[in-house]
């Protein structure tokens, strides 16, 4: 586990998380728009155009940081897991028949 992870991992929390509320008050906004105001309306797409500007940093925090999940994901496919022993050498039983070698 790399010490880096942890804080790459708060921060694309932290920014989803507020992705999220962005979204949720993206809907109420929409919502209360007139119904001649949706969409391709000016009152539409300036209030579009303020959403997409109050998400940009926090979808510039999952560019930046979103490798880590990548990163995390990778080692773990790669680590010795605990849960399952290591796999050892068994031999391989004979089958039932016998030959015989001439001589």
């Amino acid at each position: 586990m790399q010490n880096r992870w942890a804080y790459h991992l708060g921060v694309l929390n932290a920014a989803l998380d507020r992705l999220d509320t962005l979204h949720e008050e993206w809907l109420r906004t929409r919502d209360g728009l007139p119904a001649d105001a949706r969409p391709r309306t000016p009152a539409f797409d300036d209030a579009l155009a303020e959403h997409h500007v109050e998400c940009w940093s926090y979808l510039d925090d999952w560019a930046t940081h979103g490798h880590a999940i990548g990163d995390i994901n990778s080692a773990a496919r790669h680590a010795p897991s605990c849960l399952a022993p290591p796999p050892t050498a068994t031999a391989v039983p004979a089958s039932g028949r016998t030959t015989s070698v001439r001589r």
